[in-house]
């Protein structure tokens, strides 16, 4: 299982980013995705989920109507697009991939998301 991942850098206040997470080596379209993100200094936070067909998505409260959690299942990859950013959003990102019984079993390597003025 390999998830690389790719985007994010630094955004000014209301600014907008997307991250990216290519999937290989396992039946990408058949598994649930998550993102998770930790902040310097706290533990971590999760983020969003999206569903194996792509249908549905779930957010963080502080998330919803800012991000938006998409995937191609044809390209297999994942999509995290980010916008109204608020310094409080930066943090290590992580994708995630999600087991039948709901554990998480591998994660991208991360991609820093700054958001400074």
């Amino acid at each position: 299982v390999q998830l690389v991942q790719s985007g994010g850098g630094m955004v000014q206040p209301g600014g907008s980013l997307r991250i990216a997470c290519a999937a290989s080596e396992f039946p990408f379209s058949s598994y649930d995705m998550t993102w998770v993100r930790q902040a310097p200094g706290k533990g971590p936070e999760w983020v969003s989920e999206i569903k194996a067909g792509g249908d549905r998505t779930y957010y963080a409260d502080s998330m919803k109507g800012r991000f938006t959690a998409s995937r191609d299942n044809a390209k297999n990859t994942l999509y995290l697009q980010m916008n109204s950013l608020k310094p409080e959003d930066t943090a290590l990102y992580y994708c995630g991939r999600v087991q039948p019984g709901r554990a998480y079993d591998y994660w991208g390597q991360g991609t820093q998301v700054t958001v400074s003025s």
